[in-house]
C-alpha cells in the first residue's frame, strides 16, 4: 500500500506543528500540572452540606479522568509523540537539519541549512519532504 502524499496545506500545517514542538512540550507540562494540582477548578457549590449533590470524593479518579478527557492535552500529546517518534528514527544529519530549520531562533534558509549539514540543497528538500510526510502519516493526516 502506497502512502498518500500530504496536501500542500496539510504539509504546511505539519511544518507549523514541528516549529511549535518546544512550546507544545511546555504547554503539556502546564496543562498536566494544572489538572493534577487542581488549579482552575472552581467549586460553585460553596454552601454544600452533607446531602448536597456533589461529585464523589475520589480525587485520583477525577484527576485521571480529566487527564484522559482533556482534548487539548490529547491533541498536543498526539502531535509531540508523532514528532518524537519520527525524529528519533532520523540520522544525525537529518536531526541537525530539523534543529536548524524548525527549532533554531534564527530562521535559516534551505541553502544555509544544506551548507551547515554538508549536504546538497536537493537532498535537504528530499529529507524535508520525507520527514514532514512521515510525521503527517503518523498523526493520521492527509
Amino acid at each position: 500500500m502506497q502512502a498518500v502524499k500530504l496536501r500542500k496545506s496539510t504539509f504546511k500545517h505539519v511544518e507549523a506543528e514541528i516549529c511549535a514542538y518546544p512550546e507544545y512540550q511546555k504547554e503539556i507540562k502546564s496543562i498536566r500540572e494544572e489538572i493534577i494540582n487542581g488549579q482552575g477548578e472552581v467549586d460553585e457549590n460553596f454552601g454544600a452540606g452533607k446531602n448536597s449533590p456533589r461529585e464523589p470524593g475520589r480525587p485520583t479518579e477525577k484527576i485521571a479522568t480529566r487527564l484522559v478527557t482533556n482534548r487539548r492535552l490529547r491533541h498536543l500529546e498526539e502531535v509531540t509523540e508523532a514528532i518524537e517518534d519520527v525524529y528519533n528514527r532520523l540520522d544525525d544529519t537529518q536531526k541537525k537539519m530539523v534543529k536548524l530549520r524548525y527549532w533554531n531562533r534564527e530562521s535559516l534558509g534551505w541553502e544555509a541549512i544544506a551548507y551547515h549539514c554538508n549536504i546538497g540543497r536537493a537532498s535537504a528538500f528530499r529529507y524535508r519532504e520525507a520527514i514532514v510526510q512521515s510525521i503527517g502519516e503518523r498523526i493520521g493526516w492527509k
